[in-house]
């Protein structure tokens, strides 16, 4: 029997979600702009320019979102997530551009992630650990997909958030597991790089990898390290390979590892990670 309390905190924490995945696709959009734009800068002084050029304010909160086609503000009542895309027929209100079915994709993910955690964690403050947990791996895993980027700006927040969960008892792991993931996640990743680079002469993977690797071992123990390596490079081939096949393989052929690792993480938050290593049949 579904009472009121049953789905009353899923169904808030689905809302925010909504709420935050709207957020989220400027985030993806913007952050690595910021970070090519300060790349820019350092390298500007480091040269020693006569007058560095005036730029204009670029910033999560400005300039207003537009549209990508004919540049026009977008107004909050067409900025609504999901019910704008639809009410509008997922074009924009003023050239009739056709706007990417992504965003609203992930404004559902975001949501449908947080009324899990609400239904899991419930309206809390682990529950609240765990929301942020899905709003920043959403976030590096479409970040990384686009760019090839893992900023440190999200990566870093979120392996110190898993380690003080852990001690404050909000991941049912223990601090110790949690610091040993940490550690022993950068250094399996960075291992395979460096293995792979002396055979090879080429660079496999980043170093955002190696973080990404050790911000879910903040989170779920090392226990789960093998686990999400084995389930990550799963996917990541099986992806790898129908983009092979259907000619959609990036120049150059490479595919960034962590939307994959991203994903292991979130497998691991729905069924724990005992579950994925007897899945895996471990």
């Amino acid at each position: 029997m579904i009472t009121e309390a049953s789905w009353l905190e899923p169904a808030a924490a689905g809302l925010l979600g909504l709420l935050i995945g709207s957020f989220l696709n400027v985030l993806v959009y913007r952050l690595p702009k910021m970070m090519e734009r300060q790349w820019e800068r350092e390298c500007a002084e480091l040269t020693g320019p006569a007058q560095a050029p005036a730029e204009q304010v670029f910033s999560l909160w400005a300039p207003r979102s537009r549209c990508p086609h004919c540049e026009a503000p977008i107004a909050w009542h067409h900025n609504i997530p999901v019910v704008s895309y639809v009410l509008l027929r997922g074009k924009c209100h003023h050239c009739h551009g056709h706007i990417r079915l992504r965003y609203p994709a992930v404004e559902m993910a975001s949501a449908c992630l947080f009324a899990f955690a609400g239904h899991r964690w419930g309206i809390s403050l682990a529950g609240a650990a765990w929301c942020t947990f899905c709003a920043a791996l959403l976030a590096l895993a479409l970040i990384d997909w686009d760019t090839t980027l893992l900023p440190d700006d999200i990566v870093l927040p979120l392996l110190w958030l898993g380690l003080i969960s852990a001690q404050l008892q909000w991941t049912q792991v223990l601090l110790a597991n949690a610091l040993w993931g940490a550690v022993g996640g950068y250094l399996f990743l960075w291992s395979v790089y460096w293995l792979f680079k002396l055979a090879t002469g080429k660079e496999g993977m980043g170093y955002g990898d190696f973080k990404l690797l050790a911000c879910l071992g903040a989170w779920f123990g090392w226990q789960s390290l093998i686990p999400i390596t084995l389930l990550s490079s799963i996917i990541g081939a099986m992806v790898g390979l129908a983009l092979k096949m259907s000619g959609g393989l990036r120049p150059g052929n490479y595919i960034p590892f962590g939307p994959f690792l991203a994903g292991a993480g979130f497998v691991c938050m729905v069924f724990g990670a005992d579950g994925v290593q007897q899945g895996l049949g471990l």
